[in-house]
C-alpha cells in the first residue's frame, strides 16, 4: 500500500507521522509530501521512502494514494497560514484515498465532539486508523 503524508509548515507533523509509519508499518510504502521544500526535507530526513514539494507534487501523489494522512487543515482552502491552495484542498479531498486527518486546531477549525489533545495523543490515533486500513 501506498500512504502518502502530507505536511506544510516545518513538517513536524508530517516527521513524527513517516517515524511511526516505518516503525510500525514498515512492509508499506511510505512518501512524504510537502507543501514546502522544509516540510519535506523533515519528511525524507525522518525515514520517508520518498519525497516530493509544491502543488503539483500533492496532486499527483494524492491521485495515486491508498491513504492519505495530514492534518484537518489540507481540505481548507488557505489553512497552514496560506499555505494550503484550493487544488491542494480539492486534491485531497477528491482523491479515492482513506483519508487520517489529523484535528490540528491550528488551521483554526474545530471539529465538534473532539477534545483538545496534546498532538502526541492526536498521532497515536491516527497510526492506530492507519493500521486499522491498512490491515
Amino acid at each position: 500500500m501506498r500512504i502518502i503524508v502530507i505536511d506544510g509548515q516545518g513538517g513536524g507533523i508530517g516527521r513524527s507521522l513517516v517515524e511511526q509509519l516505518k516503525k510500525q508499518c514498515p512492509q508499506h510504502e511510505v512518501l512524504g509530501v510537502g507543501i514546502n521544500a522544509i516540510a519535506t526535507a523533515a519528511m525524507v530526513k525522518a525515514g520517508a521512502d520518498g519525497g516530493a514539494t509544491g502543488e503539483s507534487a500533492v496532486c499527483y501523489n494524492c491521485a495515486h494514494a491508498d491513504v492519505i494522512v495530514g492534518p484537518i487543515g489540507l481540505v481548507l482552502i488557505g489553512s497552514m497560514l496560506g499555505e494550503v491552495s484550493a487544488a491542494i484542498a480539492a486534491a485531497v479531498s477528491a482523491s479515492e484515498a482513506e483519508k487520517v486527518l489529523i484535528p490540528v486546531s491550528k488551521c483554526h477549525a474545530h471539529i465538534a465532539g473532539v477534545k483538545d489533545q496534546p498532538i502526541g495523543r492526536l498521532l497515536d490515533d491516527a497510526l492506530a486508523e492507519i493500521k486499522r486500513l491498512v490491515g
